[in-house]
């Protein structure tokens, strides 16, 4: 007992159901699903590195990001199940490290989960952990634990206090992922820290719900209510009501002040009522919604997060005493919005019209459409305007029945706002306003543009019509520095510049001219100034003394402004009284630049001396002469005083900004620009029309001082590159700076320190047209590379023209002759070489065939024919392949005809090697088998069920016994083989039989011929000519039942010397043995050695055929060693599969195990070499060619041109080949020589290469020889003979060649004894090169020997066959030939699914290139000109949208349209739609509700949306109207 409650103490009971735990890298668990039960000890502090978890599924895994790749990680893996079920979780995911080294970054990482709120009655998650330990003891004590929240410290730690005690406990360092950290926040605690959750539920996310509880929300679906209330109790209530707050209402506020209480009313939209009295502090529960009241000693504060639940009422209980006062604030919820309707149904049925939208005003509470005097209430409700679109664009069908003609349609725009020019700005600076109209118009077909309703471009948002304009800063004056003071002593003047600058910073007008700073100012320099002073004042002279001192005194121009009175000009009267004129200017001496400056009048101090004065001269002799020169000279006098001062009044100088810096950068000059100004209209006059005594002074400063940047340098262009066409001039850019103003030192930087643009650095040129010349191509490869060909280049007639483009011209543009466009080439004679005729016709017409190639040697002339010429000329050349396999179709069967069944029999002997426990053995051969012996003997068919097949033994049908029977697949098991089992079995499908002969080894049982065959045979060939041809096959074979019996006996005898030979001496030595003991020893050995040698019955043959002296001779020894050999080297590749053949053996068969064998590489261990022994002669090879493998004799009875001994090896490692000659090295020679493949080749045998040929091949593991003797015989008559030796293994041996044809040998003869026969020269040159030719050649009759031939009479030639042709056609096809163009792009019309067309010219053409009519071309076939391409512009699909809601509920007008598109697949970009015209266009409009309305004059609504229609004012449309006849009946 006391061991169970320890146990129990251990455990954290969180629930009865275990999911899943997760271990991080901490080693803590970080996922433990929701209600789980875990023992507190068992969570590891170590992660679990013993690979006791579960793999994670691969094909779980997301492919990697782009930033995995670049990592070390792998790509994640799935998502976890949630920890929670509902009020928020946690899910992780994992990925693993690719590397050994330490990956940078998590292994882990969250998401949240279950992001519902939990059911009511589900409880607090953290209170159900601190629940979950009530059963175990805590201090010896059992408890109810209550939860505490929001600690400061560890939020994430599960800390809980006994109910009823002050006690705080941390039962647990973690709570489980998904619990709150705050009650008040979204924020989880994940692997016991606290992760930052926003309210969209995302992990770091900063995401806040705004003061209308939307996430990330702008505070617009919601207001803020502020009020108070002051309580009466002068009206003798007992409670009163505060405030009504909304359901959906938040972060409600409620403070009183006084001697009342508060309390709450709610009511639900159902209309279920409560009711909430507040008695002491605390949180309360209502409607779902958690009130938290705090009862202090002179206030009461009532708070509400909410959501409100409902309706809530805060009321007051009104006491005895003072009144109270309740202050409150919460956000309302703006319940009543505005919703934009669907689109209206659409103006007409076809033909192109448009449809709208409204607004309607719905309760968020209920869902309810309301009045929009509900809306209109909040002034944050803004209604929506309608919307407009096109519908309807298909074009009337004319079967149509419902047609109305609307003024939109597919080519009439819809309606627009139309704008008038904007208004001149209010105005020109600082900021104005302009405006224009803006009216709805439309447009008809014939382009008329006339205003409509504003509705009807209410689709679109109305364009402005009022807009700020000018609203940059005024121009402002700008006043400059002062200069220096115009005198170096006393008083003088300085002067500056005064500029008008705009709000770019430019000089320009619109200055207020009375705000203008003045432009001169006093200035004083503290340094007195000493003059002469006269003893006499001028004044105290008399006048005429003052007068002749005036004239005589000069005033100097000085650093004060002063009058300077110019010199008196000569009197104007010669006689009597005149006057006198001088001009008196106010000037001052600049002494900055020592320059004399001409100022206006009143910047001098004291009175401008006279400009006239009186003169008299002497007395003249007459008056009247000297009145009428006063009259003048006072008139004069009047006139210059009239215009002076008027030309003073209305122009004066004036300073007009800056002239432009002299440099750029690195220090400039500037001047101020002086201007005749008129003051009354501020422009500029002719500067005549000023003063120019007043002209002010000019005025210089330094500008752009600063360092000049990196700036681009430039050098001098070069010359052009072409003297016609463009050219190309360059110079050099680079990028420069100076680092001083006074630094000659230029230095050169990057192009990236130099501001863009960057100067060009190259610019064409001679941009004028070339004159036409010649254009040569490079010369093509020569058409022969030797015996004459002919090379050829292209010569074109071209034009440069000045924009760099080529023209192509006739030849008759340019002046000289053309170039030559071809010249002969390779006209080194040609060696000999082979040359190939055509491939025949395949050998067979279905099937596999094979097709031969006939190669003669040739040699080409100069004129480009070819004649033969002797094949040894042509030794050094290698022959191309003279035969290739062919397979014109399947071969088919006609559908009347059924197929007979066939047998799949293989003929082999198979030798039972060592005891096995089941041989699988197939029909068709012999079989020496031990007793004992589990055998399957099987029967492949094809074309016929195995169920049905028959077995026979010795002509008799088998029949079921204890050890044998027939198995429903049709095969023979024969159990614990008997001596009576050996025997003829014979397996019959339909008509087709196969025969088997098994025999028992060391039984000295005879087989023969069966006595009921010999009875049946007589009897069968009447009535069954099958049955009879088999049986009459198989007594012809009788002699040969038992003819491999002598063979097998002797490779028996050889058992134990393969035992030891190939065997045993394969096994490692001792040494590397790892403790074997001796019977694995004897075990791996019975493994290794096979149960059955399989041979073919073919080689077996061939074997005893060689066996002319028996097989107890030295020679028969050495077959049947080689043989044995060669059988277990093949078993130990093959044995396997003969053991446990697969179960498609019945439908395939083996081809020879020798002669094909399995090229299969082992790398298990290596292979001896093999050399593989095949047919002695190669299937059709040219007569001047003979092919033979080397293992058998080989005799040439008529010279070749070249013999070929081929020597075929397989081993591993491959085995290198070499050759010997009589037992002697072989010496190689031009004419002798090796191939590639280690084949060796004699090129013209003679009587000096007869010998013994050897091929060796040999490995690091072994090697094996192969012989064949070469003998040439020649025949001295008709019916001698000769023999020749053939060894393998270097033995002698007599071998004889049966002639069964004896006119397939050649003889060679000697003098009368030669046959006649006929002998062709070469045919000649082909008379025409195209379109039909002859050839001829000369044809003799011949008599003697190879080596002495005469011509004889044709006629004596008669009897040697018929005479050879003496002329030929040749070159019929015709002189022209088809010539295609390459294929243009895939850009044709589409056909189908991702196809499309592409085009090619296709002309006739001779072989000079020249285009001939098509008719020379009749007769060939003429290539095709179009074909079908692939392009992905075609993958096209005609898509369809949804039908819409039908026009109408009833009568003739009521259809459904859908929007029909031709889209492409990848893109969804719609196209034209002829594109998708391969596949029927789908309909995209219907009739609907084709129902009768009721009676004819009835007013109704015939459309649902007519409410709608009303609102909007729409009744006044005909066609709205028509439908909508009761709503519109009033409008």
């Amino acid at each position: 007992m006391t061991g169970s409650r320890l146990w129990t103490a251990g455990l954290v009971l969180l629930a009865v159901y275990v999911k899943v735990a997760v271990w991080a890298n901490d080693g803590d668990a970080v996922f433990i699903r929701e209600f789980t039960l875990i023992r507190r000890d068992h969570l590891p502090e170590e992660p679990l590195h013993d690979g006791s978890q579960k793999p994670e599924d691969p094909s779980s895994r997301t492919a990697r990001s782009e930033e995995d790749r670049d990592t070390l990680w792998d790509a994640w893996g799935s998502w976890s199940e949630c920890s929670r079920t509902c009020g928020g979780g946690a899910s992780y995911s994992l990925r693993r490290c690719l590397s050994s080294k330490t990956c940078e970054g998590q292994n882990i990482k969250y998401r949240t989960c279950s992001n519902v709120d939990c059911p009511p009655d589900a409880g607090d998650f953290r209170a159900q952990q601190c629940s979950a330990h009530a059963d175990v003891r805590y201090q010896g004590q059992f408890h109810e634990w209550l939860p505490v929240y929001n600690d400061p410290e560890n939020p994430c730690s599960l800390k809980c206090t006994p109910k009823g005690s002050d006690l705080v406990a941390e039962l647990a360092p973690k709570v489980l992922d998904g619990t709150r950290c705050y009650t008040e926040s979204l924020d989880m605690c994940i692997s016991g820290v606290c992760q930052i959750v926003g309210c969209d539920h995302e992990l770091g996310s900063t995401a806040k719900e705004d003061n209308c509880g939307v996430c990330n929300g702008d505070g617009s679906s919601c207001r803020l209510v502020r009020g108070h209330y002051k309580s009466q109790h002068a009206t003798g209530k007992t409670e009163d009501t505060v405030v009504v707050i909304p359901y959906k209402s938040r972060h409600v506020r409620l403070v009183l002040k006084g001697p009342d209480h508060l309390y709450v009313e709610s009511k639900t939209l159902q209309g279920v009522k409560g009711e909430l009295v507040l008695d002491k502090s605390g949180q309360y529960h209502l409607e779902n919604t958690t009130l938290d009241y705090q009862k202090l000693s002179d206030k009461e504060v009532l708070r509400m997060t909410g959501p409100l639940g409902a309706d809530f009422t805060v009321k007051v209980e009104l006491t005895s005493g003072g009144d109270s006062v309740v202050q409150y604030i919460y956000y309302q919820p703006i319940i009543h919005r505005w919703r934009e309707t669907d689109f209206f149904p659409c103006s007409v049925t076809c033909g192109g019209g448009y449809q709208l939208t409204s607004a309607e005003c719905f309760d968020l509470r209920s869902g309810w459409v309301v009045v929009d005097q509900y809306c209109h209430y909040y002034p944050e409700n803004i209604k929506p305007k309608p919307k407009l679109q096109e519908c309807n664009m298909e074009p009337c069908l004319d079967s149509d029945g419902y047609k109305e003609i609307m003024p939109y349609d597919l080519y009439h725009p819809l309606p627009r706002w139309e704008s008038s020019p904007w208004t001149a700005c209010s105005t020109s600076c600082g900021g104005g306003i302009q405006s224009r109209s803006v009216s709805c118009v439309e447009e008809d077909m014939q382009g008329n543009i006339t205003p409509t309703e504003e509705w009807k471009c209410l689709y679109s948002p109305k364009t402005a019509i009022l807009q700020p304009c000018n609203d940059f800063d005024c121009p402002t004056w700008l006043a400059q520095e002062w200069s220096p003071c115009t005198v170096t002593c006393g008083q003088g003047l300085s002067y500056r510049v005064v500029l008008c600058i705009d709000h770019r910073g430019l000089h320009a007008g619109g200055c207020n001219p009375t705000t203008k700073p003045h432009i001169k100012e006093e200035c004083l320099v503290t340094i007195p100034c000493y003059k002469s002073i006269d003893t006499l004042p001028v004044e105290a002279k008399p006048v005429w003394h003052k007068q002749a001192i005036e004239l005589e005194e000069e005033v100097s121009v000085t650093e004060d402004p002063t009058f300077i009175p110019g010199p008196w000009q000569p009197c104007s009267k010669t006689c009597g009284a005149g006057t006198q004129q001088r001009t008196v200017k106010c000037q001052v001496l600049l002494s900055f630049s020592q320059t004399v400056a001409d100022l206006p009048d009143d910047e001098c101090e004291g009175v401008k001396p006279a400009s006239s004065q009186p003169c008299y001269r002497t007395p003249c002799s007459g008056g009247l002469g000297r009145g009428g020169s006063e009259e003048e000279e006072e008139e004069e006098e009047e006139d210059e005083e009239s215009k002076t001062p008027q030309r003073e009044e209305l122009h004066d100088w004036e300073y007009e900004g800056l002239t432009e810096c002299s440099e750029s950068c690195g220090g400039g000059v500037q001047e101020a620009v002086v201007i005749c100004l008129n003051k009354q209209t501020r422009e500029a006059a002719d500067q005549s029309l000023c003063v120019s005594s007043r002209r002010p002074p000019p005025l210089l400063q330094d500008c752009k001082t600063q360092l000049c940047p990196p700036r681009w340098e430039t050098g001098e262009w070069s010359s052009c590159s072409a003297t016609c066409g463009v050219g190309l001039m360059t110079r050099t850019v680079a990028c420069t700076h100076r680092p001083s103003r006074d630094s000659n030192h230029t230095a050169v930087l990057r192009d990236e320190d130099c501001q863009n643009p960057k100067p060009s650095p190259i610019q064409a040129c001679n941009r004028f047209d070339c004159p036409p010349m010649w254009d040569t191509h490079d010369w093509e490869q020569c058409s022969q590379s030797c015996g004459g060909g002919v090379q050829r280049r292209r010569v074109l007639c071209k034009q440069r023209l000045s924009d760099g483009s080529i023209l192509e011209l006739p030849d008759t543009f340019c002046p000289s002759k053309s170039p030559a466009n071809q010249q002969p080439c390779g006209k080194q004679a040609c060696p000999p070489q082979w040359v190939t005729t055509d491939w025949s016709q395949c050998s067979v017409s279905c099937g596999n065939g094979i097709q031969t190639l006939q190669a003669v040697c040739k040699k080409q002339g100069e004129n480009g024919q070819y004649w033969t010429i002797n094949p040894k000329n042509c030794s050094m050349v290698a022959q191309p392949i003279r035969i290739r396999p062919c397979f014109p179709r399947h071969c088919e069967i006609a559908d009347s005809l059924k197929p007979d069944p066939t047998i799949l029999a293989q003929r082999k002997v198979y030798i039972q090697w060592r005891k096995g426990k089941k041989v699988h053995l197939v029909v068709g051969g012999y079989a020496y088998l031990l007793p004992w012996t589990t055998v399957v003997l099987r029967c492949p068919t094809r074309r016929f069920r195995k169920g049905h097949i028959q077995w026979l033994k010795e002509g008799k049908p088998l029949v079921n016994l204890p050890h044998l029977s027939i198995k429903s697949q049709g095969y023979v098991k024969i159990q614990q083989l008997h001596s009576s089992d050996a025997g003829i079995y014979t397996c019959i499908a339909g008509q087709a039989q196969e025969h088997f002969v098994l025999q028992i080894i060391g039984s000295k049982q005879k087989l023969s011929v069966p006595e009921s065959w010999l009875l049946e045979s007589g009897q069968n060939k009447a009535r069954r000519p099958d049955v009879a041809s088999t049986v009459g096959r198989f007594q012809e074979q009788a002699i040969s039942l038992n003819k491999y019996d002598n063979l097998v006996e002797h490779l028996l005898e050889l058992k134990g010397s393969v035992h030891i030979e190939k065997y045993l001496s394969d096994k490692p030595l001792s040494s590397e043995k790892n403790g074997s003991t001796l019977e694995d020893e004897r075990a791996g050995e019975e493994l290794s050695i096979p149960v059955l040698l399989i041979a073919d019955s073919h080689r077996l043959d061939e074997i005893m055929h060689n066996l002319s002296e028996g097989l107890e001779a030295p020679r028969g020894e050495q077959l049947i060693a080689h043989l044995l050999s060669e059988l277990t080297m093949t078993e130990g590749e093959t044995n396997e599969s003969t053991l446990h053949p697969p179960e498609s053996a019945e439908s395939s068969t083996q081809g020879p195990l020798l002669y094909k064998p399995n090229i299969k590489s082992h790398t298990s261990r290596g292979r001896n070499p093999m050399i593989i022994q095949r047919p002695k002669k190669v299937g059709v090879v040219p007569q001047s060619q003979m092919i033979v493998y080397v293992g058998g004799p080989v005799l040439l009875q008529k010279p070749v041109a070249t013999l070929e001994l081929r020597c075929e090896a397989l081993g591993d490692p491959r085995p290198s080949l070499t050759w010997t000659k009589n037992g002697k090295q072989l010496h190689f020679s031009r004419r002798v020589g090796l191939l590639p493949t280690g084949s060796l080749r004699i090129q013209s045998p003679g009587k000096g290469d007869e010998g013994l040929y050897t091929c060796t091949a040999r490995n690091r593991l072994g090697s094996t020889s192969l012989s064949s003797w070469l003998h040439i015989t020649v025949f001295s008559g008709g019916k001698g003979r000769s023999c020749i030796h053939s060894d393998s293994k270097g033995g002698t041996g007599l071998f004889c060649p049966v002639r069964s044809n004896s006119s397939q040998s050649a003889q060679l003869c000697r003098g009368q004894a030669c046959p006649l026969r006929w002998q062709v020269d070469a045919w000649s040159p082909c008379s025409a090169t195209c379109g039909g030719g002859s050839q001829s050649r000369n044809v003799r009759c011949m008599k003697g020997s190879e080596g002495s031939l005469k011509e004889v009479e044709s006629r004596q030639c008669l009897g040697a066959g018929r005479r050879p042709s003496n002329t030929r056609l040749c070159n019929i096809l015709p002189c022209g030939r088809w010539v295609t163009t390459s294929w243009g792009l895939c850009h044709g019309q589409c056909v189908g699914p991702s196809l499309a067309t592409r085009h090619r010219y296709v002309y006739c053409q001779d072989k000079n290139g020249t285009k001939i009519p098509s008719r020379m071309c009749f007769g060939l076939r003429r290539p095709s000109s179009l074909k079908n391409c692939s392009t992905e512009a075609c993958a096209l699909y005609w898509h369809v949208g949804p039908w819409t809601q039908c026009t109408a509920t009833c009568g003739r007008h009521g259809f459904q349209s859908r929007q029909v598109t031709c889209k492409h697949h990848r893109t969804g970009k719609a196209t034209r739609e002829h594109h998708c015209m391969w596949r029927p266009r789908p309909p995209s409009w219907r009739r609907c509700n084709i129902l009768s309305c009721g009676r004819a004059g009835e007013c109704q609504d015939s459309t649902r949306y007519c409410e709608k229609v009303r609102q909007l004012e729409l009744c006044p449309l005909p066609q709205f109207k028509s439908r909508c006849c009761h709503s519109c009946r009033n409008t």
